[in-house]
Formats: structure tokens, sequence, C-alpha cells
């Protein structure tokens, strides 16, 4: 047994963790084996948070972005206390990227400027505005359009009506996400080609990044669209394959591996693949704190699929790079350019 304080955090609140129960209780199992002092913490407001600096823990195998300061507006308020920001100011080594990439990753709209910026795949997009309703004129991109939630993960939002064909049918996707979601919606040209996911795990002894990615094929929905939506994701039954073609798995690794380095990601994280009419791949999102659940989600299937990781394997590896923290390799100072005026709304058409 290693002899260090680990703890598992995240909250109890669902639209602030991105750990379920059943995630959580399975990094325990796992961690448990190996390290002698390894807890679950809930934190659901800044005390819990106060307290967690207090123990000191050698590592923070962390499970959420951020602890809302007015908990009444959870994940809608503007001033967040980010847990990964708060432990670097208190010199608390934990798992995965820092701030400025959890913050990118957050809004779906500001991570896709982000990687366009960059010379990168990713369809051409606008944002909505809770206040205003959007007009005809508005859109400026060609139809279809794919219409989600701006700033939901876990395929959220997404759903029958996800795909608009005409102005009529994204005024009221955008309307339904209003309403349901009380968010801006981000609007973008749909992607009708195959979609992937890639892992991105760090080798603990090249230093380098591995990219390994699946292809993910839904059951169409009532209007023939393959689309992985909170429903399929949740139910864990879309088909799951390793790419055989070597030129388009290249292609893919590349995008994946430019986007995570774009985003100034670290350790490990998911990016999500869709290509267009041509074939050529487009990002689609990035989840930096992925499903961890041993036979569910893609990041562990993609783990083994490629390189025969196991369960065990990717816990044990997170957490050997969290406890390995290197400081000089933690950001990206391009991040930083995206961060200078958070609440200003982007549009990219």
């Amino acid at each position: 047994m290693i002899k260090k304080r680990i703890e598992i955090v995240s909250s109890k609140f669902r639209g602030l963790s991105s750990m379920s129960t059943p995630s959580r209780e399975g990094i325990f199992d796992v961690l448990s084996r190996h390290y002698t002092d390894v807890r679950i913490t809930l934190v659901n407001n800044i005390l819990d948070l106060e307290e967690l600096v207090e123990r000191k823990p050698d590592l923070v195998f962390l499970g959420m972005g951020f602890i809302p300061s007015n908990p009444d507006l959870g994940q809608d308020d503007p001033v967040k206390v980010w847990l990964c920001q708060y432990l670097d100011e208190n010199d608390i080594s934990y798992t995965g990227s820092t701030k400025l990439a959890r913050f990118l990753e957050t809004d779906k709209s500001l991570a896709k400027k982000c990687v366009i910026d960059s010379g990168l795949n990713s369809s051409k997009f606008f944002v909505t505005n809770l206040d205003n309703l959007v007009k005809e004129k508005d859109i400026k991109l060609s139809y279809p359009l794919f219409i989600k939630p701006a700033n939901r993960g876990g395929g959220k939002g997404v759903d029958n009506f996800s795909v608009a064909n005409n102005f009529s049918e994204a005024k009221n996707k955008i309307q339904l996400i209003a309403d349901a979601q009380k968010t801006n919606s981000l609007v973008e040209e749909y992607l009708p080609g195959r979609e992937f996911s890639v892992a991105i795990l760090k080798n603990e002894s090249l230093r380098s990044y591995e990219a390994m990615p699946i292809e993910l094929v839904a059951e169409p929905d009532k209007n023939g669209d393959r689309m992985l939506s909170e429903v399929v994701k949740s139910s864990n039954n879309e088909e799951v394959s390793t790419v055989k073609d070597l030129a388009l798995k290249a292609k893919i690794t590349d995008l994946a591996l430019g986007v995570f380095h774009c985003l100034g990601a670290r350790d490990y994280g998911r990016i999500d693949i869709r290509l267009d009419s041509k074939g050529e791949p487009f990002f689609l999102e990035a989840n930096l704190i992925p499903s961890l659940i041993e036979g569910y989600g893609s990041f562990p299937k993609a783990c083994l699929l490629n390189n025969g990781l196991s369960y065990k394997e990717i816990i044990l590896t997170i957490t050997r790079l969290g406890l390995a923290r290197n400081i000089e390799d933690d950001i990206l100072p391009k991040t930083v350019n995206y961060l200078k005026n958070p609440k200003q709304p982007i549009v990219f058409a």
C-alpha cells in the first residue's frame, strides 16, 4: 500500500458534478486497494471546499469544476469558485486540467472559437441570447442546423428536434432549450457524417499523449438522424468499434490532439468529433472530466479497445499523473486570450 491521502471530490448537485455515485464508488474501490487513506468527499459549498483544503490531501481526484457563489443560480451563476484554481492557490495537487481549460470546456462556443482560431476544423456557428428572440435574418448559416444548449454536457437538450431544416424548426428548438434549460443555444451547421469519440491519456513513461478513437453509432431517431442524445448516452447501448481505416484514424487523432492542446488540457480527457459530408473530421465538443465507470461511457471503452487498458489501469494512471504533477507543462499560454471577456457573446458565421 502506498502511503498517500487521496480525496475523491464531487458534488451532490447533479448540475455541478461530472462524477456520479457509481463513478465515485468505482474509483474508490480501485484506489483504496493501492493507497492507505482514500475517501469520498462531497463539496456543495465554499465551507466544504475550505474544509477540504484544511485537510491537505496529497491528491484530489477531481470530479467537478466549480461551485456557484449563489447556490440558487447553480451552474448559471456568473461568479464561480473554480475548484482547480482554489486548489492551485493552496498548493494541493489534483487530477486533470486547470481552470483555463475547464472554463473553455464548459462554454462550447468559446471552445469552438479557440479551435477555429487555431486553424482546426469546427463547423460554423452562432450563439443565441436568452434576452432576444432569434429572427430569420439572424441566421446566416446553411441548413440543416444542429442546435444544443451552449453550456450543458451529457447530451442534455439533444433530442429529435435538435436537427433543424428550416427557420421554424430552428426557432422552436431554441425556445425549447430556453424554456427547459434556461440557457442560450449553440446553433451550428449540421455535420451529417459518422461520429467518433477520442480518449486522450498521457503516457507516463514517454511523457507524450496517446489518442484512442472509437466510432459511436446510435440507433436512428424518428427522423432517421443518429445522435448521441441524453437518452442514448444514459442507456449506454450505442454501437462502439475501433477505427479500421488508418488514414481516417490518423486524421481523427491529429484533430483530437490538436484540440486537446489548443484548449490547454492536461493528463486526460475526451474529444468528440464528427465527419462532414466530404468525410473530413470536425470538432464537436470536449469533456475534460469524462465518465469513469467500468464498462460505461466512451472514455473507458476507447482505452480498452485501442490499448487494452483496464478500468483499474486507467484510474491508477490518472492518479499517478496527478501525484507527479509537473508545473512547467500545466498551461498553454494561448488559452488566456479567450478568458479576457468571458461575458462577451461570441458569434462566428
